[in-house]
């Protein structure tokens, strides 16, 4: 085995990747000639600098695996790698303990009052007095986001005697109980905290998410902490409640805009800001490169495969063949997981037609990934989609429709939720020119395109909701490209999906739910 180390990563690393009869080439040792040392290389480790794009991967005549030590992988290219046969992996969850303990610093330095006490103290005074804290211990922790860093976050906030209650949808009540969390939904969560602290993604339900409304629900005197993504934070309406007090704090290591040169925040008294530094530790460092070498050691050893972010080999044949329905998948997933509410505890799959002869992984973890990519901070992938619902203590089944002769039944997808309110599936097809169609919801047929914009609808079955969600999108110049029907029968449940040039506004939305008719509104982006 021929390993290429491009970039400086720890000698506990590079030690790692010591196996008899194995060549180990770090950067010192390449002279300049990457592409040339290429060509017999099975393993290449970069970090950021290193752009591991087609022209480069041209030389791969026998590569396996690219290794990025880091999470970003913007400077490999992906779909040339897959069409190559190699396997890419990163490192995430590398620097939770990292991140984990800079929250619980940015809680301590509100709790007491560090930054100001640190700059007064310098400054020649003695303001005991005024810089009273308060203790941890005792009070309410809500953490949005149990992924790595949130279950981390958890575990030292246990040590401070602290009471923990956490929203995350996709974490089942088991696996919150074994680390001592209460699970809540996200309202109930910032109603009781007087510490809140955000560990989820950024995607377009959690952008934002502390807002005017959101933050008038907490309680007088709360405490906000993100070390997550400065987006999730509109900036003005926290600004406005810290200074009517009723933020009492906020401690902040990502900005909308980094550096923040527009922001209101870093400029108030009661905001302790650092400059996106949570990850930024020497340990966490090592360890990123420390856990790629293992990985990528494993993968020429073994096989295994820990942390894809490609799809893994399969040929050019094959690939053709499913990847309409493979995108089919992800978005019955991602539709799915818009509508329904409670934290999600199966995901099953059903398919039909030929797909019944396929080797079915791959769609099995598209549709997984769909589920999982609208909340959790971690991103799934056809590969690591799987083992992250069982990380999660989400049970996933999948099951084939045996009578594939039925025209109803041939190539279409299935996809379940059972969450802890009930049970919802959906349906979807692949039409000719790789059109990807939604043919039904629950028990009610309906076709619409899985694309852009839709509004999911919820009504009782009787004369003019139509024309009412018509006029009033209209009148909010909201263009409608689609409107899809579908009904049980008269006098009972019927539904909408709406598909729409550009987003409804909020405001409109809220319209729309305040029509008497309507039961159930949601606003989905594919």
């Amino acid at each position: 085995m021929k390993i290429i180390v491009a970039e400086k990563i720890s000698a506990s690393a590079v030690a790692q990747l010591q196996e008899p009869g194995w060549t180990v080439l770090t950067g010192d040792q390449l002279d300049g000639k990457l592409e040339e040392h290429l060509e017999t290389a099975d393993a290449l480790i970069v970090r950021s600098a290193v752009q591991a794009d087609a022209k480069l991967l041209e030389h791969a005549k026998k590569l396996r695996v690219i290794g990025r030590a880091g999470v970003g992988v913007d400077n490999i290219d992906l779909e040339a790698a897959t069409h190559k046969g190699i396997a890419v992996m990163n490192t995430p969850g590398a620097n939770a303990v990292a991140v984990a303990e800079h929250t619980l610093a940015l809680m301590l330095a509100l709790a007491r009052h560090i930054p100001r006490a640190a700059s007064t103290t310098r400054a020649g005074k003695w303001e005991k007095k005024s810089l009273e804290g308060m203790e941890l211990r005792g009070k309410t922790l809500g953490i949005i986001g149990l992924g790595r860093i949130g279950l981390e976050v958890a575990r030292r906030a246990r040590a401070f005697d602290m009471k923990l209650v956490a929203n995350d949808p996709f974490v089942t009540a088991a696996v919150a109980r074994d680390h001592g969390i209460e699970l809540a939904e996200r309202d109930a969560v910032f109603a009781v905290a007087d510490y809140i602290s955000l560990h989820v993604g950024l995607t377009a339900q959690t952008t934002g998410m502390i807002n005017e409304k959101s933050l008038a629900k907490m309680k007088r005197g709360v405490r906000i902490i993100n070390c997550a993504r400065g987006e999730l934070v509109d900036e003005a309406a926290l600004a406005a409640a810290l200074a009517s007090q009723h933020v009492a704090g906020a401690a902040l290591d990502v900005f909308t805009q980094e550096p923040p040169k527009d922001s209101p925040l870093p400029a108030l008294e009661n905001v302790v800001a650092t400059p996106h530094i949570a990850g930024s530790t020497t340990e966490a460092q090592n360890a990123v490169g420390v856990q790629i070498a293992s990985q990528v050691r494993e993968y020429l050893k073994h096989g295994v495969i820990q942390n894809a972010v490609n799809m893994p080999s399969i040929d050019d044949e094959q690939y053709a063949q499913m990847e309409p329905y493979l995108a089919l998948a992800e978005k019955l997933g991602a539709f799915l997981a818009n509508v329904v509410s409670g934290g999600i505890q199966e995901i099953s799959i059903r398919y039909s037609g030929r797909i019944n002869d396929w080797k079915t992984e791959l769609l099995r973890n598209a549709a997984i990934q769909g589920v999982l990519n609208q909340s959790i901070a971690e991103r799934t992938n056809v590969v690591n989609a799987a083992a992250i619902a069982q990380e999660r203590g989400i049970h996933v089944s999948e099951s084939k429709e045996q009578d594939s002769r039925n025209v109803k039944a041939a190539d279409a997808i299935s996809v379940g939720l059972k969450t802890t309110t009930g049970e919802h599936h959906v349906r979807g097809a692949v039409l000719p020119v790789n059109s990807l169609r939604l043919l039904g919801v629950d028990n009610i047929g309906i076709e619409v395109p899985l694309e852009g914009n839709l509004i999911y609808i919820r009504n009782r079955d009787v004369p003019g909701v139509v024309g009412k969600v018509g006029s009033l999108l209209g009148q909010h110049g909201v263009n409608i490209a689609n409107f899809a029907l579908g009904r049980i029968g008269p006098d009972a449940d019927a539904m909408a999906v709406v598909q729409v040039d550009a987003p409804a506004p909020d405001a409109v939305l809220q319209q729309l739910r305040e029509l008497p008719e309507i039961q159930e509104v949601r606003a989905i982006q594919l």
